[in-house]
C-alpha cells in the first residue's frame, strides 16, 4: 500500500524533468482552449435555436421593411439578419446611385444583389468556421503530444532504474505506469475535441444550407417581387387548395 501511494500524479510531477512538465502544461492549455471553443459554440447553438421561426416571420410580413424589422427582433446579429440587411442595402444603393451612362449602370441589378449576397454568406461562413481549425488541430495532435511525453518519461525512468541497479518489477512498474499517464492525458484532450468538431461541423453545414436557401429566396424576391414557393407547399391536383390555385392563376 505504501509503495502504491508513493506513485501518482504528484510523484510524477515532482520527479519529472522540464520536458515532461512542458508537455503536461501544453496538454492543459490545449484542453482549456478546446473546452473554451466548445462552450462558445454551445452558447451559439442555444441562441440559434431561439431564432427558429424568424424566417417565416420575415416572409409573412406585409412588406420588406416590416420583414426586416421582424427578422432583426427575432434573430438579431444572426447570419440571416446580416444577409437580409446586405441585400436591402445593395438594392437601395442600386436604386439611388445607378447611372445608365456609367460603367456601373451597365451591370445587371440581379448580378449586383447576387454579389452582395455572396459577400454576406462568405463573411458568415468565416464566422462559423472561426476556431474550427484550432479545434481540429487539437483533436489530431493531442494524442501524439501525450505519446511523446510517455516515451520521454519511460526513457528517463529506465535510465534512472539502470543507474540505480534495481530492475525489479516493483521498481519498473511505478515509473513506467506514471509515464503512461501522459498518453491518457492526450486522449482525454483529443476525444472531446474530435467529437465536438464533428458535431459543430454538421451544425454549420445545416445552417449554411438554410442560409443559402434564404439567399435564393431573397434574390427571387428582388427579381420577381415574390418568394419562390417551396415544392412541398405547391398544392397537387388532389389537394384541397388546388381549385383555388387554378382560379388564382386563371388555369382551366
Amino acid at each position: 500500500m505504501e509503495t502504491a501511494q508513493a506513485f501518482g500524479l504528484a510523484h510524477l510531477w515532482a520527479q519529472s524533468d522540464l520536458m515532461i512538465r512542458a508537455v503536461a502544461l501544453l496538454l492543459l492549455a490545449m484542453s482549456v482552449t478546446s473546452w473554451y471553443l466548445i462552450l462558445l459554440r454551445l452558447l451559439r447553438q442555444i441562441r440559434a435555436r431561439r431564432h427558429e421561426g424568424a424566417i417565416e416571420a420575415f416572409w409573412s410580413a406585409p412588406d420588406f421593411a416590416q420583414g426586416l424589422r421582424r427578422l432583426s427582433e427575432r434573430a438579431p446579429d444572426s447570419p440571416f439578419d446580416a444577409l437580409a440587411q446586405q441585400a436591402a442595402a445593395a438594392a437601395d444603393h442600386l436604386r439611388r446611385h445607378t447611372r445608365h451612362d456609367s460603367l456601373g449602370g451597365t451591370l445587371d441589378a440581379d448580378e449586383m444583389i447576387t454579389r452582395a449576397l455572396r459577400k454576406s454568406i462568405a463573411l458568415s461562413t468565416a464566422g462559423l468556421e472561426s476556431g474550427m481549425t484550432l479545434l481540429a488541430s487539437i483533436g489530431s495532435t493531442a494524442p501524439f503530444v501525450g505519446l511523446f511525453g510517455t516515451v520521454w518519461g519511460i526513457y528517463h525512468a529506465l535510465v534512472n532504474i539502470s543507474v540505480s541497479g534495481a530492475a525489479t518489477l516493483d521498481k519498473v512498474a511505478g515509473p513506467v505506469g506514471e509515464a503512461l499517464i501522459m498518453t491518457a492525458f492526450g486522449l482525454f484532450v483529443a476525444i472531446p475535441a474530435v467529437l465536438a468538431y464533428n458535431a459543430i461541423n454538421r451544425a454549420n453545414r445545416l445552417e449554411l444550407s438554410e442560409l443559402d436557401a434564404f439567399a435564393h429566396d431573397l434574390l427571387a424576391w428582388f427579381s420577381t417581387g415574390s418568394r419562390i414557393v417551396p415544392l412541398a407547399d405547391i398544392p397537387t391536383a388532389s389537394s384541397p387548395a388546388a381549385p383555388a390555385m387554378r382560379a388564382a392563376t386563371g388555369a382551366a
